[in-house]
């Protein structure tokens, strides 16, 4: 499963969709650390943010009445020119200013659907599938909220609060799919994850797809592209997925297992997986 994701993920980042994707993603402002921090201190559910301007060259328009999210833009000083350059010349004036500017979020927007690497998997699900899944959530001291989630945002997990919460108007097939994503959160990225995000994400939605075509439940529709938009090309992500195997697999063997990882038939999985 692990040697499909791959190759998967592979095939996806040679076609012509991915590279449309990567011009549209091209086209986004790359925030300062402290400018993602006020994005986020204003708006915890922030996708994809850019100005108005931007917006209406991207073809979508910020609904009238949303506020925008404050952050610090730098303004570029015009240099003195004739006698006054000259009189000034030995001084270091800056060559910036700052200003406040005003980005949106997409779900403050509207307009045609924007390019993704994703597509959708089945909507139905095996019986009984969400039920197993949730099954194991006390185990790992967590619950599970079912809530209506803002920003195309389909689930998340808090090690703090203890909680997965999952956009409860999703179809049964990306519930188990998300669900499963939320799991293997709970169970690699505590406090003790000293990884990236990036990794985090990959992480998650590689159990997400181990657990899903474990249940007979098909998410690589979905799961390459999540997959290749967190890691890159195509054998970024490849090397990626085979350092963080074992890992993966350990979480997919406890989530499909109802948290036995030392039964014989787990055991040999992830032997074999080396």
């Amino acid at each position: 499963m692990l040697a499909a994701l791959r190759e998967g993920v592979e095939r996806l980042t040679d076609s012509k969709e991915w590279e449309r994707w990567l011009r549209f993603r091209a086209r986004f402002h790359r925030y300062s650390f402290h400018n993602q921090l006020l994005i986020l201190r204003q708006f915890p559910e922030a996708s994809q943010v850019a100005g108005y301007r931007a917006w209406q060259g991207l073809g979508r328009q910020v609904r009238r009445g949303e506020r925008g999210m404050a952050i610090i833009a730098p303004v570029a000083l015009k240099r003195p020119q004739g006698a006054e350059a000259e009189r000034l010349r030995d001084l270091e004036l800056p060559l910036l200013t700052y200003r406040i500017a005003r980005v949106f979020d997409v779900s403050q927007t509207d307009g045609p659907e924007l390019p993704a690497p994703v597509g959708e998997m089945p909507s139905e699900a095996p019986p009984d599938t969400l039920e197993r899944l949730l099954a194991l959530v006390p185990s790992l001291g967590f619950t599970v909220e079912f809530t209506d989630l803002r920003s195309g945002r389909r689930g998340d997990c808090s090690h703090a609060l203890r909680r997965i919460r999952v956009d409860r108007r999703l179809s049964p097939g990306p519930k188990v799919k998300t669900l499963g994503h939320e799991l293997a959160h709970a169970i690699l990225h505590g406090p003790e994850f000293t990884g990236g995000r990036e990794l985090a994400e990959l992480e998650a939605e590689s159990v997400a797809y181990v657990v899903c075509q474990q249940l007979g439940l098909d998410s690589s529709a979905y799961s390459f592209g999540y997959v290749a938009s967190w890691a890159g090309s195509g054998p970024v992500a490849s090397r990626q997925i085979s350092r963080s195997g074992q890992r993966i697999l350990r979480a997919a063997a406890e989530i499909s297992r109802d948290g036995d990882v030392s039964s014989p038939p787990v055991t040999a999985f992830l032997a074999a997986a080396g």
